[in-house]
């Protein structure tokens, strides 16, 4: 399984197409996407989601729609 790097704009998309959410982990510093059905991950916004990313310099990778936050590999 191929994971390629897509861009926030893209990954955004594609995660609401598919009824997902960004969500952050309760007690933690970890994001991800969410159906928010999950009572440990808490539903944040979009700028919350972009800003984690930038922040902790997380990118999102895709292969054949599942998609997975890691850290930058550049």
């Amino acid at each position: 399984m191929v994971m390629e790097p897509v861009s926030v704009e893209e990954a955004i998309e594609k995660a609401k197409k598919k009824g997902l959410r960004p969500g952050r982990v309760k007690g933690t510093d970890g994001i991800q996407f969410t159906k928010g059905r999950n009572n440990r991950i808490e539903v944040i916004t979009w700028d919350e989601f972009r800003t984690t990313l930038a922040d902790r310099q997380l990118e999102v990778f895709d292969s054949n729609g599942f998609m997975k936050i890691m850290k930058r590999q550049r």
